[in-house]
């Protein structure tokens, strides 16, 4: 059996061959493939921005679509010589979609060292992984370099944030990280796009982003927003949490209510895994796992959220969060308009929030 790559073994990779590419040792194949397509862009962005200056790449780099190509038609390429310059780049997109592609290893078993081959294979797209037993995949890796991009556990993903937050010269306090990936979720190309963005907008020596910034140059409402809903419930902060559902209620395109049940659902099973490891360690004298394990056990995906839960988990006993649990689960029906009594996203909400709050 084939072994699994583990995301801090894809990052270290990662950061290799981008050593590599910035220091011109090429590779005359490059394989990129798995399911995580922001490590996989990145690299095939850096390979064609750097191995051909701007002149070179008019005449000797050429991208390809595996829709709209072959097998055939990419060997042909790859065994071209290049045109006034050392190398040619042949960059072959979206390859999952490629018809034939095993067929490629006519080219990559025996490779021109005046061309270099890239091959980008998104499994997402795919819905299943590059077979790993083809004379394809056996010569990539024979001949050049094979490359699995992993997409991250929610655990796993603080160390790569931070260290990506780093390397464009910037912190972020813990409520604005907070804040960043409640709103983009678990897209890391969509999250190193909103940091870029804030790289370049914030002012000139001001390197510490803050939920302001996020407001300001993300769009992220600082008083407005799941994540603040999250933090008012668990806080039993009944004011906020209703003037938080009454912006909802007049933005309910932004804030469909099946979303906020998820996320509010989310919040609750977190609530109720950590109240079973507080049992343990109370009944059973099992150890409380440090702060890292604790993301991964209650499916936490940041610091901070574990830190506001442990602060406030003594609110909510795990009798209560079944209760709660149910009515989410009836909640989204009627969001779905089963027994519904006639009332829209927004009226349904508040009616939650409150039984919620009333909850014994």
């Amino acid at each position: 059996m084939a072994k699994t790559v583990k995301f801090s073994e894809c990052v270290a990779q990662y950061n290799a061959i981008m050593a590599d590419i910035k220091a011109r040792r090429f590779k005359p194949i490059y394989l990129l493939a798995g399911d995580e397509s922001f490590f996989i862009d990145a690299l095939a962005d850096a390979l064609a921005t750097t191995i051909l200056n701007e002149a070179e790449r008019a005449f000797n780099q050429v991208v390809v679509y595996g829709l709209d190509s072959d097998a055939g038609a990419v060997v042909n390429l790859c065994r071209q010589m290049p045109m006034m310059g050392s190398y040619q780049v042949i960059i072959v997109r979206e390859a999952q979609q490629m018809s034939k592609l095993d067929a490629l290893q006519h080219y990559t078993s025996s490779p021109q060292p005046t061309t270099i081959l890239v091959v980008c294979y998104k499994n997402k797209e795919q819905g299943r992984g590059i077979d790993k037993r083809t004379a394809f995949y056996k010569s990539c890796a024979k001949n050049g370099e094979v490359f699995e991009s992993v997409h991250p556990r929610d655990y796993e993903v603080d160390t790569w944030l931070t260290s990506y937050i780093a390397s464009r010269g910037m912190t972020f306090s813990p409520k604005a990280l907070a804040m960043l990936k409640e709103h983009v979720g678990m897209d890391l190309s969509r999250m190193a796009s909103e940091i870029d963005k804030l790289s370049v907008s914030l002012a000139e020596g001001d390197k510490l982003v803050s939920d302001a910034h996020i407001e300001q140059y993300i769009g992220v409402s600082k008083e407005f927003n799941t994540f603040e809903l999250n933090d008012a419930v668990l806080k039993q902060d009944v004011a906020r949490a209703m003037r938080i559902a009454d912006h909802f209620a007049h933005n309910q395109k932004s804030y469909p209510i099946t979303l906020t049940i998820n996320i509010l659902f989310g919040l609750f099973q977190q609530l109720f895994l950590l109240n079973y490891l507080m049992w343990q360690q109370r009944k059973r004298g099992i150890p409380m796992p440090n702060d890292i394990e604790l993301m991964r056990a209650i499916r936490a995906n940041n610091a901070y959220a574990v830190k506001e839960i442990r602060a406030n988990v003594g609110r909510w006993p795990n009798r209560r969060v079944f209760a709660i649990l149910g009515l989410l689960r009836e909640y989204d029906a009627k969001s779905k308009g089963i027994d519904s009594g006639g009332l829209d996203g927004g009226e349904l909400l508040k009616e939650l929030l409150m039984k919620i709050f009333v909850s014994a």
